[in-house]
Protein backbone atom coordinates (compact mmCIF):
# COMPACT_ATOMS: atom_id res chain seq x y z
CA UNK A 1 0.00 0.00 0.00
CA UNK A 2 1.70 3.20 -0.80
CA UNK A 3 1.21 6.41 0.79
CA UNK A 4 0.37 9.47 -1.21
CA UNK A 5 2.39 12.54 -1.25
CA UNK A 6 1.07 15.23 0.02
CA UNK A 7 1.48 18.40 -2.14
CA UNK A 8 3.55 21.66 -1.03
CA UNK A 9 1.32 23.91 0.55
CA UNK A 10 1.94 27.51 0.99
CA UNK A 11 1.42 28.57 4.22
CA UNK A 12 2.31 32.27 5.99
CA UNK A 13 4.70 30.38 8.08
CA UNK A 14 6.57 28.93 5.43
CA UNK A 15 6.42 32.77 3.00
CA UNK A 16 7.63 34.63 6.02
CA UNK A 17 10.25 31.64 6.62
CA UNK A 18 11.18 32.45 3.33
CA UNK A 19 11.98 36.14 3.39
CA UNK A 20 13.46 35.78 6.44
CA UNK A 21 16.44 33.66 4.87
CA UNK A 22 16.45 35.94 1.63
CA UNK A 23 17.17 38.78 3.94
CA UNK A 24 19.44 37.19 5.97
CA UNK A 25 21.86 35.43 3.17
CA UNK A 26 22.50 38.63 1.49
CA UNK A 27 25.80 40.11 2.81
CA UNK A 28 24.13 43.78 1.55
CA UNK A 29 22.19 43.16 4.80
CA UNK A 30 25.04 42.37 7.22
CA UNK A 31 26.92 45.09 5.46
CA UNK A 32 24.01 47.62 5.92
CA UNK A 33 22.78 46.86 9.44
CA UNK A 34 26.49 46.83 10.70
CA UNK A 35 27.29 50.25 9.24
CA UNK A 36 24.07 51.39 10.64
CA UNK A 37 24.71 50.48 14.10
CA UNK A 38 28.29 51.99 14.12
CA UNK A 39 27.42 55.29 12.79
CA UNK A 40 25.35 55.98 15.20
CA UNK A 41 27.12 54.81 17.74
CA UNK A 42 30.27 56.41 16.62
CA UNK A 43 28.39 59.45 15.82
CA UNK A 44 26.65 59.68 19.10
CA UNK A 45 29.74 58.96 21.37
CA UNK A 46 32.04 61.02 19.15
CA UNK A 47 29.59 64.57 18.66
CA UNK A 48 29.27 64.20 22.50
CA UNK A 49 32.63 63.48 23.43
CA UNK A 50 33.63 66.84 21.43
CA UNK A 51 31.08 68.82 23.10
CA UNK A 52 32.24 71.39 25.41
CA UNK A 53 28.45 72.73 26.62
CA UNK A 54 27.64 75.47 24.07
CA UNK A 55 25.86 76.47 20.48
CA UNK A 56 23.29 73.70 20.79
CA UNK A 57 20.53 76.19 21.47
CA UNK A 58 18.45 73.80 23.88
CA UNK A 59 18.15 70.90 21.46
CA UNK A 60 16.48 68.58 23.04
CA UNK A 61 19.11 65.79 24.36
CA UNK A 62 17.89 62.30 23.03
CA UNK A 63 17.77 63.89 19.49
CA UNK A 64 21.16 65.36 20.18
CA UNK A 65 22.96 62.04 21.05
CA UNK A 66 20.93 60.09 18.10
CA UNK A 67 22.21 62.76 15.65
CA UNK A 68 23.91 59.81 13.94
CA UNK A 69 20.57 57.94 13.12
CA UNK A 70 20.50 60.66 9.84
CA UNK A 71 22.33 58.07 8.34
CA UNK A 72 20.20 55.38 9.41
CA UNK A 73 16.81 56.82 7.64
CA UNK A 74 18.83 56.54 4.44
CA UNK A 75 20.79 52.93 4.98
CA UNK A 76 17.63 51.25 6.79
CA UNK A 77 15.30 52.70 3.65
CA UNK A 78 18.05 50.88 1.03
CA UNK A 79 17.50 47.79 2.68
CA UNK A 80 13.67 48.26 2.41
CA UNK A 81 14.15 49.04 -0.89
CA UNK A 82 16.47 46.32 -2.03
CA UNK A 83 14.12 43.79 -0.07
CA UNK A 84 11.48 44.12 -3.15
CA UNK A 85 12.56 46.41 -5.94
CA UNK A 86 15.84 44.14 -5.55
CA UNK A 87 14.22 41.33 -6.28
CA UNK A 88 12.97 42.52 -9.50
CA UNK A 89 16.60 43.53 -10.62
CA UNK A 90 17.84 40.05 -10.20
CA UNK A 91 14.90 38.42 -11.63
CA UNK A 92 14.38 36.76 -8.81
CA UNK A 93 10.90 37.91 -8.34
CA UNK A 94 9.63 35.73 -11.26
CA UNK A 95 10.45 32.67 -8.51
CA UNK A 96 9.11 33.87 -5.57
CA UNK A 97 5.80 34.89 -7.54
CA UNK A 98 5.63 31.35 -8.69
CA UNK A 99 5.89 30.19 -5.31
CA UNK A 100 3.68 32.02 -3.56
CA UNK A 101 0.97 32.62 -6.93
CA UNK A 102 -1.77 34.96 -4.26
CA UNK A 103 1.52 37.60 -4.00
CA UNK A 104 0.33 39.75 -1.22
CA UNK A 105 1.68 37.40 1.13
CA UNK A 106 5.38 37.82 -0.08
CA UNK A 107 4.66 41.61 0.50
CA UNK A 108 3.00 41.58 3.83
CA UNK A 109 5.85 38.95 5.15
CA UNK A 110 8.81 40.94 3.93
CA UNK A 111 7.52 43.75 5.79
CA UNK A 112 7.27 41.77 8.98
CA UNK A 113 10.78 40.83 8.47
CA UNK A 114 11.94 44.05 8.22
CA UNK A 115 9.95 45.58 10.55
CA UNK A 116 11.30 43.08 13.40
CA UNK A 117 14.87 43.03 12.05
CA UNK A 118 15.21 47.44 11.69
CA UNK A 119 13.38 47.77 15.10
CA UNK A 120 15.25 45.32 17.12
CA UNK A 121 18.49 47.01 15.77
CA UNK A 122 17.57 50.53 16.19
CA UNK A 123 16.49 50.10 19.86
CA UNK A 124 19.44 48.27 20.71
CA UNK A 125 21.79 50.32 19.11
CA UNK A 126 19.58 52.95 20.95
CA UNK A 127 20.17 52.01 24.27
CA UNK A 128 23.60 51.27 23.76
CA UNK A 129 24.95 54.53 22.31
CA UNK A 130 22.46 56.96 25.20
CA UNK A 131 24.67 55.98 28.56
CA UNK A 132 28.12 55.58 26.22
CA UNK A 133 27.26 59.33 25.03
CA UNK A 134 26.08 60.81 28.51
CA UNK A 135 29.67 59.72 29.83
CA UNK A 136 31.34 62.55 28.11
CA UNK A 137 28.00 64.83 28.78
CA UNK A 138 27.59 64.58 32.40
CA UNK A 139 28.72 68.41 33.26
CA UNK A 140 26.91 69.80 30.30
CA UNK A 141 23.65 70.96 29.64
CA UNK A 142 23.14 68.15 27.65
CA UNK A 143 23.32 65.27 30.49
CA UNK A 144 20.45 62.90 31.63
CA UNK A 145 20.17 59.40 32.74
CA UNK A 146 17.51 56.84 31.20
CA UNK A 147 15.18 56.99 33.92
CA UNK A 148 14.64 60.68 33.43
CA UNK A 149 11.30 62.07 32.18
CA UNK A 150 10.59 61.37 28.28
CA UNK A 151 14.61 59.51 27.67
CA UNK A 152 13.22 55.61 26.89
CA UNK A 153 10.30 56.50 25.22
CA UNK A 154 12.46 58.93 23.05
CA UNK A 155 15.28 56.42 22.43
CA UNK A 156 11.97 53.85 21.60
CA UNK A 157 10.07 56.36 19.58
CA UNK A 158 13.05 57.05 17.35
CA UNK A 159 13.50 53.12 16.92
CA UNK A 160 10.32 52.84 16.06
CA UNK A 161 9.75 56.20 13.48
CA UNK A 162 13.50 54.71 11.93
CA UNK A 163 11.23 51.49 10.82
CA UNK A 164 8.24 53.01 9.62
CA UNK A 165 10.41 54.53 7.83
CA UNK A 166 12.29 51.73 6.36
CA UNK A 167 8.76 49.91 5.88
CA UNK A 168 7.30 53.19 3.67
CA UNK A 169 10.41 52.21 1.43
CA UNK A 170 9.69 48.48 1.13
CA UNK A 171 6.32 49.91 -0.64
CA UNK A 172 8.21 52.50 -2.67
CA UNK A 173 10.54 49.81 -3.72
CA UNK A 174 7.16 47.10 -4.43
CA UNK A 175 6.23 50.67 -6.40
CA UNK A 176 8.86 51.39 -8.47
CA UNK A 177 10.37 47.84 -8.62
CA UNK A 178 13.79 49.96 -9.36
CA UNK A 179 16.47 50.70 -6.95
CA UNK A 180 17.67 53.79 -8.39
CA UNK A 181 13.92 55.55 -8.79
CA UNK A 182 12.94 54.50 -5.51
CA UNK A 183 15.55 55.52 -3.64
CA UNK A 184 15.78 58.98 -5.59
CA UNK A 185 12.02 59.09 -4.80
CA UNK A 186 12.28 58.17 -1.06
CA UNK A 187 15.12 61.09 -0.45
CA UNK A 188 12.86 63.75 -2.19
CA UNK A 189 9.92 63.01 0.01
CA UNK A 190 12.08 62.79 3.18
CA UNK A 191 14.90 65.48 2.99
CA UNK A 192 13.52 67.63 -0.12
CA UNK A 193 9.94 68.18 -0.50
CA UNK A 194 9.58 69.96 2.78
CA UNK A 195 12.22 72.19 2.89
CA UNK A 196 10.82 73.18 -0.60
CA UNK A 197 7.60 73.39 0.77
CA UNK A 198 8.47 76.04 3.81
CA UNK A 199 9.05 78.63 1.23
CA UNK A 200 5.27 78.65 0.62
CA UNK A 201 3.70 81.71 2.68
CA UNK A 202 0.96 79.57 4.08
CA UNK A 203 0.67 78.54 7.76
CA UNK A 204 -1.63 75.70 6.57
CA UNK A 205 1.48 73.84 4.90
CA UNK A 206 3.92 75.16 8.18
CA UNK A 207 0.67 72.76 9.76
CA UNK A 208 1.40 70.14 7.56
CA UNK A 209 5.18 69.64 7.06
CA UNK A 210 5.64 69.08 11.03
CA UNK A 211 3.78 65.13 9.82
CA UNK A 212 6.37 64.79 7.00
CA UNK A 213 8.50 61.65 7.48
CA UNK A 214 11.77 63.61 8.41
CA UNK A 215 9.84 66.02 10.77
CA UNK A 216 8.01 63.29 12.44
CA UNK A 217 11.01 61.23 13.08
CA UNK A 218 12.22 64.21 15.39
CA UNK A 219 9.43 64.68 17.11
CA UNK A 220 9.38 60.82 17.95
CA UNK A 221 12.91 61.22 19.20
CA UNK A 222 12.75 64.36 21.71
CA UNK A 223 12.58 63.33 25.01
CA UNK A 224 10.32 66.92 25.27
CA UNK A 225 8.27 67.85 23.08
CA UNK A 226 9.28 71.35 21.55
CA UNK A 227 6.98 74.55 20.89
CA UNK A 228 5.64 73.96 17.13
CA UNK A 229 5.96 70.30 16.62
CA UNK A 230 3.77 67.42 16.43
CA UNK A 231 3.56 65.38 19.69
CA UNK A 232 5.47 62.32 19.98
CA UNK A 233 1.97 60.00 19.68
CA UNK A 234 1.25 61.79 16.61
CA UNK A 235 4.45 61.81 14.68
CA UNK A 236 4.43 58.50 14.86
CA UNK A 237 0.65 57.97 14.12
CA UNK A 238 1.99 59.91 10.80
CA UNK A 239 4.61 57.88 9.86
CA UNK A 240 2.03 54.65 10.69
CA UNK A 241 -0.04 56.62 8.04
CA UNK A 242 3.10 57.23 5.60
CA UNK A 243 3.90 53.74 5.68
CA UNK A 244 0.46 52.23 5.37
CA UNK A 245 -0.25 54.31 2.16
CA UNK A 246 3.11 52.90 0.66
CA UNK A 247 2.07 49.49 1.45
CA UNK A 248 -1.00 49.67 0.06
CA UNK A 249 -0.05 51.39 -3.20
CA UNK A 250 2.51 48.28 -3.22
CA UNK A 251 -0.55 45.94 -2.88
CA UNK A 252 -2.58 47.38 -5.69
CA UNK A 253 0.55 47.46 -8.27
CA UNK A 254 1.63 43.80 -7.28
CA UNK A 255 -2.19 42.93 -7.36
CA UNK A 256 -2.48 44.39 -11.41
CA UNK A 257 0.62 43.72 -12.61
CA UNK A 258 2.50 41.29 -14.06
CA UNK A 259 5.76 40.00 -12.69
Amino acid sequence: MTTAVQPYRVTPARVLRSEWHKLWTLRSTWINLIATGLLTLGMGVGISAAYDGTGEGGLDTVVFVLLGTQFATINLAVLGILATAGEYSTGQIRATMTAVPRRLPVLWSKAAVLTAVAFALCLCTNLLTFPLAQAFLSDTDQSAALGDPGVLRGLAGNAAALTLLAVMALGLGAVARSVPIATGVYIGLVMILPEVLRMLPYAVVDDAIRYFPAQALQSATAAQSGSGAASPAAALLALALWATASLTAAAAILRRRDV
